[in-house]
């Protein structure tokens, strides 16, 4: 699926921005991935507030292999086939998984933050008395 078709696909949804990575392509909406592409099927970003929406409908969640022949699983699960030509629950869709990506990016940055002052021996100065 070429970048523009992905465009065009989003285009009631708003401006998205559609970015080659490991043999697919990452779909972003102001500059949070919340999908992607592989193999000319799109998945969307999936967290425990949307997922039930991709369970419920048995969509398989986005997969690859690992170095040592494994299959790793992402937190991306297949777009209904049905939003292809759905213009309007596209646009609810993917509101909900750009929603999801905010969350898991909000998630990664507090435990970034606190990994790092961890590291670094962050917090108060520790009084020696």
């Amino acid at each position: 699926m070429a970048p523009e078709d992905i465009r065009e696909l989003f285009a009631a949804f708003g401006t998205v921005t559609v970015r080659r990575m490991f043999g697919g392509a990452g779909i972003y909406a102001e500059q949070t991935m919340f999908g992607l592409v592989h193999d000319g099927v799109i998945y969307l970003k999936v967290d425990q507030h949307n997922a039930p929406a991709f369970e419920h409908e048995n969509l398989a969640p986005f997969t690859y292999a690992t170095k040592d022949g494994k299959r790793g699983v992402m937190s991306y699960r297949r777009m209904p086939d049905r939003l292809y030509d759905d213009p309007d629950e596209l646009v609810a869709w993917a509101r909900e998984a750009l929603a999801a990506a905010r969350r898991g990016a909000v998630r990664k940055g507090s435990s970034a933050g606190k990994a790092k002052k961890r590291k670094s021996g962050g917090g108060q100065p520790s009084q020696v008395g």
